[in-house]
């Protein structure tokens, strides 16, 4: 089974290409929809998390607050990096659980973070969707309702659009136009069966 991982800046419109996939009918496996799982009470994460950070980062139900632990992993890089140290592995192998289990010509692992947490020796090609950085901080305010302060300490923690770019085997520039965008994943889904086929036919083709 070919892996593609997708990935992108925040703001550039990774749900959204992520969503026009799973209407093709290609399973989409979320790296932050599963680490926020593993954050729930009684799963593999929580009690790491909660063990270092201290019970002040929970709500009033007894959940991680995720505005809070946020906000203190964005003013601490160490923080950040132990957050990371606890979530990734277990990020990992749930996604790769998940993989084993699927029969298909082709997944996708979305992961906003692919290439700085190492996520990108998991997949076979990698999809980065772009959009300018105006456009991302404009759809950022518009959907998370946050400062730009806090936009960029978000930005600040990615890797650079050009850097990003340059790691990228396909690209998909979303500038807005709906339209556009699903007619790019449709074109890439096609190319993505193509390639799945050939990989299937010779193991070992890349």
């Amino acid at each position: 089974m070919l892996v593609i991982g997708l990935t992108g800046g925040i703001g550039s419109g990774k749900s959204t290409a992520a969503e026009r996939f799973r209407h093709l009918g290609v399973p989409v496996i979320d790296a932050d929809a599963i680490a926020r799982e593993l954050a729930q009470p009684g799963q593999t994460g929580f009690a790491a998390i909660v063990d270092h950070f201290g019970r002040e980062i929970l709500d009033e139900t007894g959940h991680i607050d995720r505005r809070r632990l946020r906000e203190i992993v964005f003013r601490d890089p160490a923080a950040k990096r132990t957050l990371e140290t606890i979530l990734h592995p277990l990020v990992r192998r749930e996604m790769q659980r998940q993989a084993a289990r699927l029969d298909t010509d082709y997944c996708i692992f979305m992961v906003p973070l692919l290439f700085e947490s190492g996520q990108d020796a998991l997949v076979d090609r990698v999809l980065v969707i772009d959009a300018s950085e105006q456009l991302q901080r404009q759809r950022t305010r518009q959907r998370d309702g946050v400062d730009e302060q806090q936009i960029q300490r978000i930005m600040a923690q990615q890797i650079d659009r050009q850097t990003r770019l340059s790691l990228a085997d396909d690209v998909i520039h979303n500038n807005g136009d709906i339209d556009q965008l699903h007619a790019a994943v449709d074109a890439l889904h096609q190319r993505y069966l193509r390639l799945a086929r050939q990989q299937s036919a010779s193991p070992g083709t890349p």
